[in-house]
């Protein structure tokens, strides 16, 4: 079910198209897609439609998104663990099937995929993606860390990274809810 129409590039008023190019221009679009960014009539897929409503606050968002997938001291391996954490957490159906492409393009192997799913540690996880996986579910189902699990993350990906991750794991927070309000997810 989908709750807000999806918006056709030539309805598009010159804010939302700065937003779409934004979009389907910037780091998203470049190199193999793990999900097609636009349908065939070349509207956007996922939660990006919805920003549209907002093309400042739609265009900060996208923004975020990029800085989080593209910018960070995580590992791809690392972040696709804490994107994925974040969609089983959510139960978003989107996100997870995206991002479990775009983690197997990242060298997650399908037992890996599936633990995370799960709720499960994989035992194959070095001890980095381990410390991100469990922070980020830490982040996810206490919404703090304790003393100790502030140590570990620092220790193991910094203040800049653990910065990254929070900032990730609430991007993504943000994402599956506006999927389940304007798409009718979950």
């Amino acid at each position: 079910m989908t709750r807000l129409p999806r918006f056709r590039p030539a309805d598009l008023d010159d804010d939302q198209r700065a937003v779409y190019r934004a979009v389907t221009g910037g780091r998203r679009a470049e190199g193999p897609q793990a999900f097609e960014l636009v349908d065939a009539e070349g509207r956007l897929n996922g939660p990006f439609n919805a920003m549209l409503l907002s093309p400042p606050v739609g265009a900060a968002l996208q923004s975020v998104g990029e800085a989080v997938r593209y910018e960070t001291v995580l590992s791809d391996r690392a972040r696709e663990l804490a994107i994925l954490a974040a969609a089983a957490h959510w139960n978003s159906a989107f996100e997870r099937s995206s991002h479990e492409a775009v983690g197997r393009r990242a060298g997650l192997t399908d037992d890996e995929l599936a633990a995370v799913r799960s709720n499960a540690e994989p035992t194959t996880l070095d001890f980095h993606e381990l410390t991100v996986l469990r922070t980020t579910r830490a982040l996810l189902t206490d919404q703090r860390l304790t003393d100790t699990q502030y140590a570990a993350a620092v220790t193991t990906v910094g203040e800049r990274g653990l910065f990254e991750l929070t900032t990730l794991v609430g991007y993504y927070g943000s994402l599956a809810l506006q999927l389940r309000i304007f798409a009718g997810e979950g």
